[in-house]
């Protein structure tokens, strides 16, 4: 099941902010359509979409059992009523980072940043899921979608804090920031 994200003039999310992290940025659109299905979505009207970006919701490639145990304990759903704010992280990492081992880059996800065991606490106020679009000939390897109340924005903010000053978050070459908001 792909999920394709197309940045546009209409959608079910209203674009608050696009901003540049780290390298070239997203062209900034009114809105933002999120689509699951079984191919990656065309746009609508080419001429009503700036981008599109897709991924893939994969197996778990750096989590082990007793973390995999722990996040489901406690993580939430996607989709909540009362989670009308939501942000689309899309980060690609360098060439550095994809030319470690898989154990390698476990020792850096989880070892030394702990992307997991660090981010356990802001669970289950912000939902998240991750896509992989690494292979899907799009501009970024991950795609992450996170979905939360609009008391945890400042929460919000904390997690990125964190996971930005790990040392994971050197091996990125590209990310954008683009924040959300549910159409009611």
């Amino acid at each position: 099941m792909f999920t394709t994200f197309r940045g546009g003039q209409s959608g079910g999310w209203k674009v608050t902010s696009i901003a540049r992290v780290k390298g070239e940025t997203l062209p900034r659109v009114a809105a933002l359509s999120v689509i699951a299905s079984d191919a990656i979505a065309l746009p609508l009207l080419p001429s009503q979409t700036a981008w599109r970006l897709a991924g893939v919701a994969s197996n778990l490639r750096y989590t082990e059992r007793e973390e995999k145990d722990k996040l489901t304990a406690v993580q939430a759903g996607l989709g909540r009523p009362e989670a009308t704010h939501a942000a689309l992280i899309p980060i690609r990492k360098t060439p550095a980072w994809w030319e470690l081992t898989q154990e390698e880059r476990r020792k850096i996800f989880e070892d030394k940043s702990q992307h997991i065991a660090g981010t356990l606490k802001f669970l289950p106020a912000i939902a998240r899921q991750l896509y992989h679009s690494r292979d899907l000939g799009v501009p970024f390897d991950f795609l992450t979608w996170f979905e939360f109340a609009p008391e945890h924005d400042g929460l919000f903010d904390e997690l990125v804090g964190v996971l930005r000053a790990s040392e994971e978050w050197t091996y990125v070459e590209r990310e954008v920031d683009v924040r959300v908001e549910r159409e009611v």
